[in-house]
């Protein structure tokens, strides 16, 4: 009888054990998870702010190209030397504003962001990585013998690896690029 009540305390024991690992190995997945949810959040906040940004320079770009261009256009059909001393000075303003400042604040503003979003995007690939570590580590555990069992009598789920949709990827590709 001390045997067979020896016997069920250690399973008891074995059990408990096992379903506290089990518990803590989930418990590192969802940390991983909320890292990863972080670094997401990080990006989708810094995205607007590169994309304001970029679209302030280009503007202010596009701006003096267009009317440069409207003069040039307007200069060449009327072939008007008022219009061609406007399109002079234009093009003079715009070398003179190169000139002076070559390392625009709004480039340097652009170049910052890009590079915080880089270094988002790289700890955002770390934290998938040591997610999916979890992820792998857990799942393995709930899947051999005899922990199987424990985890199925205390209905344990496997986790899913964080994989990128190529949709995902294409856009971070453009937004890179654009």
């Amino acid at each position: 009888m001390e045997i067979i009540i020896g016997i069920i305390i250690l399973i008891f024991i074995i059990v408990l054990i096992q379903y506290n690992t089990l518990i803590k190995k989930r418990k590192i997945v969802e940390q991983e998870l909320a890292t990863i949810d972080v670094y997401l959040t990080q990006r989708f906040d810094l995205i607007p702010n590169l994309v304001e940004c970029v679209k302030a320079y280009t503007k202010h770009e596009s701006e003096i190209f267009k009317t440069i261009t409207q003069m040039r256009t307007q200069y060449m059909n009327t072939k008007d030397l008022e219009e061609g001393k406007k399109l002079n000075n234009e093009c003079n303003k715009l070398i003179a504003y190169i000139e002076n400042y070559p390392d625009l604040k709004a480039s340097e503003q652009y170049l910052l962001l890009q590079k915080k979003l880089s270094k988002i995007e790289s700890q955002l690939q770390a934290a998938r990585r040591l997610y999916n570590s979890a992820v792998t580590t857990y799942n393995t555990k709930i899947s051999v013998v005899p922990i199987n069992i424990i985890a199925k009598i205390f209905k344990f789920k496997e986790a899913k690896l964080f994989e990128i949709a190529e949709s995902e990827v294409k856009e971070n590709v453009n937004i890179e690029l654009n």
